[in-house]
C-alpha cells in the first residue's frame, strides 16, 4: 500500500495553477492504474481483489423501468463480525466514529462481507478522464477548477482539493431522479420522524459530452417536497459553479410567500432543513458545495471497512425495520474492505464553520465520499458520517446519494435521500435549462 509523503501537499504548491500529471505519468492509468486512477492489483493478502470492470450485468429479477435494484450478492455471508469484543483487533482499519460507534454500544456490529469492486463507468467518461489528467488544473489556492471535463478531473491527484473535486465531479449519471425520497431522524430516545419528503433530481452538466466547450456548471440540483404536511410544496434548487470562488447560486420557493428568493445561506455550516436541522448543507454526499473554508490535506491511501454494495439496505421497503433506537439495523448494512484516500480538513484560520477538523475517506474506484469523522470546536469527535454505495449496474453509475451521521453527543442520527421501494431513476438526457430557472421552481410548488 503506497503512502504519500506530506511534502507533496504543502500551501506554497497551491497559490499557483496546478497542472495535470505528465503525459509519461498518464500512461499508468489503464496498465498498473484502472482508467479513473485506482490500483488495478488486488492486495498481497487476497481480500480486496483485482479491478475487472466493474459490475455491468443485471441480476435476475432486475426490472429497470422501476429502479430498484435486486442485491447480486444476496446469497453472501459475512466472512468477519466486528463488535465490542473484537474491535481493537480491527482498529487499523476502521474509522474513528466506527470505533466509537462499535464501543459505546455493545449490540452495535459492523458485518464484513467479500469485497467486489462493482464501480463502472461508461467509455465515454473512462477516454475524458484519460483526457483530464494531462489538462486538468486548479488555480485560485486549489478552488478553481479548468481545463476538465466530461471525467474525473483529476485520476493521479496530487493534492487534497485535487481529491475533493474529483468527489465534488464525480461520475453520478448525467441524470438521476428519486421519484419519492425520504429522511429521517431518529431522536435519543429512539423514536423515528419523517423529516421530508420529496423528489430529488440531480444533473451534471459537466458530464454533458454533446457540448465540446467547457463547462461552467458541475452540478445542478432540485428537491421538490412533498411531505410531511408542514413541508409539502416547498421547493429547493442549487447550482454549483465549476469555480469555487462563484459561489453556490440557490434559490428556494415557499409556498406560504407564494414567491421563489435567492438562498445564499443554503451552503456551508447551515442546519439543512432536510434532516430538521441535524446536519449542515455541506454535508449532503458527506461533502458538497465550496472548499473554501477548510485546508484540505492529502495524507494517503488505507485499507478501510466501508459500508459497499448496500442494495439490501437502500432499497428495502420498510422504514421501521432499518431505522432501530442508536443505530441502523445491523442486519441491513454491509461492509467491505477497500482501499480509500484520506483527506484531513482543517478550518481556515478567520473562517467560520460549526466543525473545527474533518476527516474524509474517499473510495479509490468512485472517487465517493463514503466516511467521514467530524469534530466539534473543541476537538471532541462528534458526527461520524457514512455514505452507502451501490452501482447503477445497468446504467454503468456508480451512487452514494443514500447518507446520514450520526451525534455521538446527543445520541441521534438522521438518514437523508433514501429511496426504499421507490428506487431511483437514471437518465440519460438533461432537461432544458428553462426547467432550471426561478419561474420553473415557483411553478412547480404547491400553492
Amino acid at each position: 500500500m503506497k503512502k504519500l509523503t506530506t511534502a507533496l501537499f504543502c500551501a506554497g504548491l497551491l497559490s499557483a495553477a496546478l497542472a495535470g500529471v505528465s503525459a509519461d505519468e498518464a500512461k499508468k492509468l489503464g496498465t498498473e492504474l484502472t482508467p479513473v486512477g485506482a490500483e488495478k492489483a488486488g492486495n498481497k493478502e487476497g481480500t480486496i481483489p483485482a479491478y475487472t470492470g466493474g459490475l455491468t450485468t443485471p441480476p435476475a429479477g432486475f426490472d429497470k423501468d422501476k429502479g430498484v435494484r435486486p442485491d447480486p450478492f444476496a446469497s453472501e455471508k459475512p466472512v468477519v463480525q466486528i463488535d465490542a469484543k473484537n474491535v481493537d483487533k480491527f482498529a487499523d482499519k476502521l474509522t474513528e466514529g466506527t470505533k466509537a460507534l462499535i464501543k459505546a454500544n455493545a449490540d452495535y456490529r459492523v458485518d464484513v462481507y467479500p469485497t467486489h469492486r462493482t464501480a463502472a463507468y461508461p467509455p465515454f467518461v473512462l477516454e475524458n478522464t484519460l483526457k483530464n489528467a494531462t489538462r486538468g488544473k486548479l488555480s485560485d489556492n486549489g478552488l478553481a477548477l479548468s481545463g476538465a471535463r466530461g471525467g474525473i478531473p483529476f485520476p493521479i491527484p496530487k493534492t487534497g482539493n485535487e481529491v475533493m473535486f474529483n468527489h465534488i465531479a464525480r461520475w453520478q449519471g448525467l441524470s438521476t431522479v428519486m421519484p419519492k425520497y425520504s429522511a429521517y431522524n431518529i431522536d435519543a430516545a429512539g423514536k423515528l420522524v419523517l423529516s421530508t419528503q420529496g423528489v430529488w433530481t440531480v444533473e451534471l452538466p459537466f458530464y454533458d459530452d454533446s457540448n465540446t466547450a467547457y463547462p461552467t456548471l458541475i452540478t445542478r440540483a432540485k428537491a421538490n417536497y412533498t411531505g410531511p404536511a408542514r413541508r409539502a410544496g416547498e421547493s429547493v434548487m442549487t447550482n454549483d459553479f465549476i469555480d469555487d470562488a462563484k459561489g453556490r447560486r440557490a434559490y428556494q420557493y415557499l409556498p406560504g410567500q407564494r414567491r421563489v428568493r435567492l438562498a445564499p445561506d443554503l451552503a456551508f455550516d447551515t442546519p439543512n432543513s432536510s434532516t430538521g436541522g441535524m446536519s449542515t448543507i455541506d454535508d449532503i454526499y458527506l461533502f458538497n458545495g465550496s472548499q473554501e473554508r477548510f485546508n484540505f490535506k492529502l495524507v494517503g491511501k488505507k485499507e478501510m471497512y466501508v459500508p459497499y454494495n448496500d442494495y439490501r439496505f437502500v432499497y428495502h421497503d420498510k422504514a421501521e425495520d432499518l431505522f432501530k433506537p442508536k443505530f441502523i439495523n445491523p442486519d441491513f448494512v454491509r461492509w467491505e474492505l477497500h482501499r480509500m484516500w484520506v483527506v484531513e480538513a482543517t478550518l481556515k484560520e478567520g473562517a467560520r464553520h460549526i466543525y473545527s477538523r474533518r476527516t474524509f475517506y474517499i473510495d479509490e474506484d468512485s472517487w465517493m465520499i463514503l466516511a467521514s469523522d467530524q469534530y466539534d470546536g473543541r476537538g471532541q469527535l462528534w458526527r461520524p458520517g457514512f455514505a452507502y454505495f451501490t452501482q447503477h449496474y445497468e446504467s454503468a453509475v456508480p451512487s452514494n446519494a443514500v447518507s446520514g451521521h450520526y451525534d455521538l453527543i446527543a445520541g441521534t442520527y438522521y438518514i437523508n435521500q433514501w429511496p426504499g421501494a421507490s428506487g431511483i431513476k437514471v437518465l440519460n438526457t438533461l432537461q432544458s435549462d428553462s426547467n432550471w430557472t426561478s419561474d420553473a421552481l415557483a411553478s412547480q410548488g404547491v400553492r
